[in-house]
């Protein structure tokens, strides 16, 4: 009886723990398998949603592409239904207006500022220079694609005896990569400063080399220019330009007829480090003269003229608040041809060969800016030989200039800027006083959308 006993215990031990770990062992597996079947549930909703999403992939593709190619095909016939005040990117231009105004002091009386030209390079004085209050322009900006294949640009500043289109040009953005034209009236990539507008110069007025080979406000003419950015590890472009050779100092529009104009330049740059960076450029333009702005108005120089430029620009950025440039550009012209008379009905030979520069740097601390530049004509070359005869002018003509500025924003400047100015030679006018001290208090503003300028 007591092994019966001893029996049954064991059997009770092993057989009811063995029946309930079983019974565990199939909860575990329905747990499981219901778990499985909400995952498939899940599975099978997101595919839903994935075949849906193909279905309306399908149906932009369709139905919306043909209406967008319809809509850049023929602008003109959906300009009914966006508007002027539509809310197309293509229809709605980025518009900027900048106001530069000045005010201006000299110890120059103001009808001498008028006729107290460069002896040697430009009798032409600075007419627009009145004492007192300025205004330079109010210079009005547009930009807009055209459409996936050009972008238009314009400038137009308008001043106080008028307004007058400045620039008016497109660009392409379609050609094969490095490639791009630009066709209208533009201002040339010849040098670094003329391809800026003036409320984009580091001083209230342009270098002397400007005034005296190419005038104060550049080299702005119709024409088409090619470029070309070919793939290097550093930032180079190469380019040419065939312009119409409207401008009074170097060309003259009645120097030939059609475009008698041509210049050709190659820029690049390169970081020597994680703030500073070296821009250097190469340029040149030659073509046809017609210009009275030698001597006087009495006389015509007929001829061809070119002109070589070289710049360097170092620049160091360590911060927003803290910044360096130092700039520099070499002029050189070359002109020969014949000088014409009217008054006295004579004809001279006269060939010039003669050269300038300019240095300046500026130095940005927090909202303030501090410049200085240094302008010098004569440099190296001062040939001015008429009929045979070297004339010699004098002394060098040069300038010096010091600014303060103070930046509210991004778009407000103030600047105060002084010059001595000692470029008229004087030797043809003892009277008027051997220098001239300028003084400049300049407000510029912008509102609107601008686009960014070059680096």
């Amino acid at each position: 009886m007591r092994y019966i006993v001893i029996l049954l215990f064991f059997i009770c031990l092993f057989v009811f723990p063995a029946k309930s770990f079983g019974n565990d062992i199939e909860s575990r597996v329905k747990a499981m398998e219901e778990t499985l079947k909400a995952q498939q549930k899940t599975i099978e909703e997101q595919q839903k949603i994935i075949n849906e999403l193909k279905e309306q992939i399908k149906t932009v593709r369709t139905e919306e592409i043909p209406k967008i190619e319809e809509k850049v095909a023929a602008p003109k016939e959906q300009a009914g239904a966006t508007g002027l005040f539509g809310g197309s990117a293509l229809t709605n231009p980025y518009i900027s207006l900048v106001v530069n105004t000045y005010a201006y002091g000299s110890d120059v009386k103001e009808s001498e500022l008028k006729t107290r030209g460069i002896p040697g390079y430009t009798f032409l004085g600075n007419e627009d220079k009145k004492k007192g209050f300025n205004l330079e322009s109010a210079e009005l900006f547009l930009f807009a694609p055209v459409d996936p294949f050009f972008n238009a640009y314009a400038t137009i500043p308008v001043k106080e005896d008028g307004a007058e289109l400045e620039e008016a040009y497109f660009v392409t953005t379609c050609l094969p990569q490095g490639f791009q034209v630009k066709g209208g009236k533009f201002k040339s990539a010849f040098g670094r400063i003329n391809g800026q507008h003036p409320h984009a110069w580091d001083f209230a007025d342009s270098p002397l080399i400007y005034r005296a080979f190419i005038g104060d406000e550049g080299l702005i003419e119709k024409g088409a220019q090619f470029t070309y950015l070919p793939s290097l590890p550093f930032y180079t472009i190469l380019g040419a330009e065939i312009l119409q050779g409207d401008n009074k100092y170097l060309f003259g529009a009645d120097a030939s007829p059609g475009l008698h104009a041509y210049t050709a330049f190659a820029k690049s740059s390169f970081d020597v480090s994680d703030y500073s960076t070296f821009l250097f450029g190469l340029s040149m333009v030659t073509g046809k003269t017609r210009t009275d702005t030698i001597i006087s108005e009495n006389s015509q120089f007929r001829g061809n003229s070119t002109l070589y430029g070289a710049e360097l620009t170092y620049k160091w950025k360590p911060s927003k608040k803290k910044s360096f440039i130092l700039q520099s550009e070499y002029f050189q012209r070359r002109q020969s041809g014949d000088l014409y008379d009217t008054t006295l009905a004579t004809i001279n030979r006269l060939t010039r060969q003669q050269d300038g520069m300019y240095l300046q740097g500026l130095y940005q601390w927090e909202r303030w800016r501090f410049g200085a530049r240094y302008d010098v004509l004569d440099l190296f070359n001062n040939d001015f030989v008429l009929a045979g005869s070297r004339t010699d002018f004098g002394r060098r003509p040069w300038r010096a200039t010091g600014s303060v500025e103070f930046n509210p924003s991004e778009f407000s400047r103030i600047r105060l800027q002084y010059n001595y100015d000692k470029s008229a030679r004087d030797i043809f006018n003892p009277a008027s006083p051997s220098a001239n001290n300028e003084v400049f208090l300049q407000f510029i503003f912008g509102i609107g959308a601008h686009a960014a300028h070059p680096f």
